[in-house]
């Protein structure tokens, strides 16, 4: 009888050991989930103090005297500036860096929505953007984001520093002026689809695939089931109908472009762009903000957006499914 009460009594301690464990992994998981609730807010940087604040630290490490000279003209200028009875041109810089699925225009959204509230045609905008493109629908929906700025009449700069290729130039087409390096890679103006079957795997191994519709083309070319020429023929002209409106955009924001020369899928470098007329000039948006600094005030604005832990992990999740269970057309 003792050794049964023993044994229930190990049996219980384990039991209660366990439930604590699970608890104690439980309130510490909901706790960072808590600790890591969505947070965002708009950050700016003033980019005139930025850069003085480094030429101060070189000088006054390298040459006092040139430090003390620097610092007397900083006074100065600050006093001329507080005398003018107009302020200064505005220059405000955004920053995109894209992947396939343009996930950077939510940050993007948020930071043309926070400065046309305040920024007029006389200010400027730069976007330094990077990206090598992705879907269709999130490329327009970033490029329709930058059109926002082009009706208040604000002049929008693209600034490319490494790559603008496909979805990316359908962003960076719509500003008044492109900035290209000489090595970035431009252009890329097509529509990719490319997916694998595996109707005759399936068929091998005797697996049925089953796919049932309500309407001829709701599905064009499957995954499992075998594909017709008619759902090929389908997708073919969708692509078409996607590239045209690609090529529509480009004419309709750079008319001085040979359309039919660059939009074949090839991209150039930057030297080669400039010759196709794809951008304006030659320069690194370092050197262009640099020779601004000069005469206008700069100013960085960066949407932060923090994800929560709940979200990272569904998030991961999603993209797996996505990329398990579905297409997307890529431009």
């Amino acid at each position: 009888m003792s050794a049964a009460l023993i044994e229930l009594a190990l049996f219980a301690s384990k039991t209660i050991i366990i439930f604590a464990f699970i608890l104690c992994v439980l309130i510490v998981f909901f706790a960072l989930a808590a600790k890591n609730k969505l947070q965002a807010r708009l950050s700016i940087k003033n980019l005139n103090k930025k850069a003085a604040e480094n030429t101060a630290l070189l000088l006054e490490e390298i040459s006092p005297k040139q430090f003390k000279q620097f610092c007397k003209d900083r006074k100065a200028a600050k006093k001329a500036i507080a005398k003018q009875a107009s302020p200064a041109k505005r220059i405000y810089v955004l920053d995109f860096n894209g992947d396939v699925k343009a996930s950077a225009v939510e940050a993007l959204r948020e930071e043309i929505t926070a400065l046309l509230h305040i920024a007029t045609p006389q200010d400027e905008v730069l976007l330094r953007l990077e990206s090598a493109g992705g879907m269709v629908h999130s490329y327009g929906l970033a490029a329709a984001q930058l059109l926002r700025i082009r009706a208040k009449h604000i002049p929008l700069v693209v600034a490319i520093d490494k790559v603008a290729a496909s979805g990316g130039y359908l962003m960076a087409c719509v500003a008044n002026r492109i900035l290209a390096a000489p090595f970035s890679i431009i252009g890329s103006i097509g529509v990719v689809v490319q997916l694998p079957n595996f109707h005759r795997y399936l068929q091998n191994k005797q697996i049925d695939f089953e796919q049932h519709t309500a309407g001829e083309f709701k599905r064009t070319i499957s995954l499992f089931g075998e594909n017709t020429e008619e759902g090929r023929d389908k997708l073919q002209h969708e692509i078409n109908d996607i590239h045209q409106l690609f090529k529509n955009l480009i004419v309709t924001h750079r008319q001085q472009i040979d359309i039919n020369k660059v939009a074949t899928g090839e991209h150039w470098l930057g030297e080669q762009a400039l010759g196709l007329q794809l951008v304006d000039e030659i320069r690194t948006s370092d050197d262009y903000l640099f020779e601004q600094e000069k005469n206008a005030d700069l100013y960085s604005i960066e949407y932060k957006m923090k994800k929560s832990f709940m979200s990272k992990f569904f998030a991961g999740a999603r993209m797996l499914q996505e990329k398990l269970l579905s297409f997307r057309f890529q431009a």
